[in-house]
C-alpha cells in the first residue's frame, strides 16, 4: 500500500469512466509493431471528448524505424489556455507480444487477464491514464498551460517510436512526464542503457551421418563461446567490482535438417548497464567468445568456423538530478494528489532514455502495474486512478 498524505483533495475524474477506458485498451490486442489499432481508439475518443481534428496527427516516423509499423506516433497537441511552458506527457501504445489476445477482466480491486497471456498494463495503462487526463480537460473545461500528449509506437521493440519522434513536431516542450512501469508515487529519473547484439555464425555443411569429419558446426560453435560466457559471468547478471549489467541471449535459430552438420546460426542477444564503459566491456567480451570459439572448431581440412558480430546502440542510459525541473514538477504534482513522492532508477529502457537523449529532460511515472511481461500481470485500479489523477494534474500545470 502507497503511504498518503494528508494533503488536498486529488484531482477529481469519473472513476467508473476511467476504468472502463483502461479495461477497453486493454482489450485492444496490438503488440509492438501492430499499433494502428489503439492509435484509431485514440483519436476517436479525443474528438468525442471535443478536441479539434487539427489537433490530432501521426507523425512520419515509420520512415525512420528499420522494423514493419502499422502506423506512427499520435500526437495531440494543444494551445494554453493559461500561461507557462508547454508540457510533454507520453505513454506507448505497444505491448510485448504476450499480451496477445488479451482477455482483460476486473477481480475485486484489480483488473487481470484470463488465460495464458500477459495482461498488457505495460503501457495500455499509462495511455488510458493520459487519456482520462485530455477527456476531463475538456469535459471540466479546465485551463492549462499548452500541452502535447505522445503515444508512441515500437517501445518494447527497443524503443523505437521514441528514438525517430522530432521534437519540433511536439511542440519544442520543455518539461516531459512519461508514464509507463512501477507505482504513481514513484518519480523515475534515470534508466539503464542497451545495446543489441546479432551474431551470425558460418560453420561448414557436411553430411552428418556419412561424413561428419568434412563439417564445422555452427551449433557447436555457438555452444562453446556460449558456455564461456556464462562461466565468465557475462551471461545474466553481469556484476564486477567497478559496475553492474546484464546480458542475454533470446533469440537462436539454425539448421533445416538433422543429417546436416549445421551451417548456419543467427543468435540476438542484448545487453544492459548504467555505466557506458561497462556495457562496452560487456559486449567486447561477447566478441572475443565467440571469436575464439570459431577458430577451435575446425574440420579433417583445417577450415574453422566464422563469426560476423554487429552492435547496435538500442537506448543510452541517464541520470537526472532530483533537482531539474521536471523532476520536482513531477514531485510537487504527486504531493498535491495526496502521495509521498520518492525518486528511484529503472534497470529496464523507457521512452524517457530517448527524450532525454534528444535534449528534453523526461521523468517516468508509474501507473500501477505489476508483473509485466507475464502471465501473472495485474493492475492495480486505485493505483492507476493515481494515475489518471497525476496525468491530469501535471497537464494542467
Amino acid at each position: 500500500m502507497k503511504p498518503r498524505m494528508p494533503t488536498p483533495a486529488p484531482q477529481t475524474i469519473d472513476r467508473a469512466k476511467a476504468i472502463e477506458r483502461l479495461v477497453d485498451l486493454l482489450s485492444i490486442s496490438a503488440p509492438t509493431g501492430e499499433e494502428k489499432p489503439v492509435a484509431d481508439y485514440l483519436t476517436a475518443a479525443a474528438l468525442a471528448a471535443g478536441v479539434p481534428r487539427e489537433a490530432v496527427q501521426v507523425d512520419d516516423a515509420v520512415s525512420r524505424i528499420p522494423l514493419p509499423c502499422q502506423t506512427g506516433n499520435l500526437i495531440v497537441s494543444l494551445p494554453g489556455t493559461a500561461p507557462g511552458p508547454r508540457r510533454l506527457l507520453v505513454a506507448h501504445m505497444d505491448t510485448v507480444p504476450l499480451a496477445r489476445n488479451a482477455e482483460p477482466v476486473v477481480s475485486g480491486d484489480k483488473i487481470v487477464s484470463l488465460g495464458q497471456t500477459a495482461l498488457g498494463g505495460d503501457d495500455r495503462t499509462g495511455v488510458a491514464a493520459l487519456l482520462t487526463a485530455i477527456v476531463e480537460m475538456r469535459r471540466q473545461a479546465l485551463p492549462h498551460p499548452p500541452v502535447t500528449f505522445l503515444f508512441t509506437v515500437r517501445e518494447e521493440s527497443g524503443l523505437r517510436g521514441a528514438a525517430a519522434v522530432r521534437l519540433e513536431s511536439l511542440g519544442s516542450p520543455t518539461l516531459a512526464f512519461n508514464f509507463d512501469g512501477g507505482l504513481p508515487n514513484e518519480v523515475t529519473t534515470g534508466a539503464t542503457g542497451s545495446k543489441r547484439i546479432d551474431i551470425r555464425v558460418r560453420g561448414v555443411a557436411a553430411h552428418a551421418g556419412v561424413h561428419p569429419e568434412r563439417g564445422v558446426s555452427a551449433v557447436a560453435v555457438f555452444a562453446a563461446a556460449a558456455a564461456e560466457l556464462d562461466k565468465g559471468g557475462w551471461l545474466g547478471l553481469v556484476r564486477r567490482p567497478e559496475a553492474a549489467g546484464t546480458s542475454n541471449i533470446g533469440v537462436i535459430e539454425a539448421g533445416d535438417a538433422t543429417n546436416v552438420v549445421t551451417e548456419r546460426l543467427l543468435a540476438r542477444a542484448e545487453a544492459r548497464s548504467h555505466r557506458p564503459e561497462h556495457l562496452d566491456r560487456i559486449v567486447a567480451e561477447y566478441k572475443s567468445a565467440f571469436a575464439a570459439a570459431a577458430s577451435a572448431h575446425r574440420n579433417e581440412s583445417g577450415q574453422t568456423g566464422q563469426v560476423e558480430i554487429q552492435v547496435e546502440e538500442t537506448y543510452h542510459s541517464f541520470s537526472l538530478k532530483e533537482s531539474e525541473p521536471v523532476a520536482q514538477a513531477a514531485i510537487s504534482a504527486i504531493r498535491a494528489i495526496g502521495l509521498q513522492p520518492r525518486t528511484r532508477v529503472s534497470n529496464g529502457g523507457l521512452d524517457a532514455n530517448w527524450l532525454t537523449r534528444k535534449g528534453l529532460p523526461t521523468v517516468s511515472l508509474g501507473c500501477g502495474q505489476h508483473e509485466i511481461h507475464t502471465t501473472d500481470e495485474y493492475v492495480v485500479i486505485e493505483e492507476y486512478l493515481d494515475a489518471c489523477r497525476l496525468a491530469l494534474k501535471l497537464a494542467t500545470g
